[in-house]
């Protein structure tokens, strides 16, 4: 009933098959499914102090580093979205994240919308979210809105909600994705 899928190649890290998205993870609160679209400026600091407190990467990408905070944050919040809210003070750069818990679909813009991210509704009912609207354009659903920079949208049974705990109501949208 969730799914989650990548195309694009790994910009941070060498393009090879373990740095491939989505990236999958089991950690003591179950299965988490990353995709990340954007790059991290603070990698090498934070991957850094996750290491010096016995963190093992098994990828050379940022991903890792974003599954990673979670999951850590995830063992004493009550839900994943409360995890993930934690972690976006941590993150710098440009980011627009899914992530896949066995029952929560989650999509993450970061808070100044460096990166594209917008959802619409397949067969009136079933949410997807892209990248780009063309994306959406091409299975037939339709575009509803676009995710604020800032903004944490959750799909589970209950419907569709968000958090704007992040949102600053500032747009610096990258000039390449206007000409993407």
């Amino acid at each position: 009933q969730i799914a989650v899928g990548h195309v694009r190649y790994s910009t941070t890290g060498s393009s090879v098959r373990e740095n491939s998205q989505p990236l999958v993870i089991n950690y003591v609160k179950g299965t988490l499914a990353l995709a990340h679209n954007g790059n991290l400026t603070n990698t090498v600091k934070l991957k850094s102090e996750l290491e010096r407190n016995g963190a093992i990467f098994q990828t050379t990408i940022d991903s890792e580093i974003i599954a990673y905070l979670i999951a850590k944050e995830r063992v004493t919040s009550t839900a994943v979205e409360n995890a993930v809210s934690k972690i976006i003070p941590r993150l710098e750069g440009a980011y627009s994240l899914l992530i896949m818990s066995p029952r929560k679909l989650i999509a993450v813009r970061d808070p100044f919308g460096y990166r594209p991210l917008c959802y619409g509704y397949l067969n009136d009912k079933s949410v997807v979210f892209a990248s780009e609207s063309c994306a959406l354009d091409s299975i037939g659903a339709e575009f509803v809105r676009d995710v604020e920079p800032g903004e944490i949208v959750i799909v589970d049974r209950h419907g569709l909600r968000s958090i704007r705990d992040h949102c600053k109501g500032i747009n610096r949208k990258c000039i390449f994705e206007y000409i993407y």
